[in-house]
């Protein structure tokens, strides 16, 4: 039976995107993969860039509010930043919590080049932490 993970974050945008892309990519079909924000961005265009870099498309993705899965019984929830962990709504669940708050490359100041390689530096710590996380509870 396929684990679920739900990665939540603020505007489930950027970060949790990218987690989602790479829990898919080390997961395969042992897991089903869901992300969701306390609100909604839209997907962050730099996000979809970044992971086509390293070989990810993300770019069918889309942006969804935590509401829409209180229904699904997860068996991990991983919150990817402080604001999402707090302010993220109560709903029943069984499932086994986790918090890393990455930083958001969103937020960068800077040229383009450099605001790209702040999302490459964000989305490698990323990818090391879904790695882990996939070889240590799937």
């Amino acid at each position: 039976m396929k684990k679920k993970i739900l990665v939540l974050c603020t505007g489930n945008s950027c970060r949790s995107q990218i987690a989602h892309g790479y829990l898919n990519f080390f997961g395969g079909d042992l897991v089903e993969v869901f992300s969701a924000g306390v609100e909604t961005h839209g997907v962050n265009p730099r996000a979809i860039k970044t992971m086509l870099e390293d070989g990810i498309d993300i770019s069918n993705h889309t942006s969804n509010n935590v509401l829409e899965y209180k229904a699904i019984e997860f068996d991990y929830i991983i919150t990817v930043c402080d604001n999402a962990k707090e302010r993220c709504p109560y709903f029943p669940s069984k499932a086994q919590k986790f918090h890393h708050n990455f930083t958001d490359p969103a937020k960068y100041i800077g040229s383009e080049h450099e605001i790209m390689l702040e999302f490459s530096k964000v989305r490698d710590t990323i990818k090391l932490y879904c790695k882990e996380f996939i070889q240590a509870h799937v």
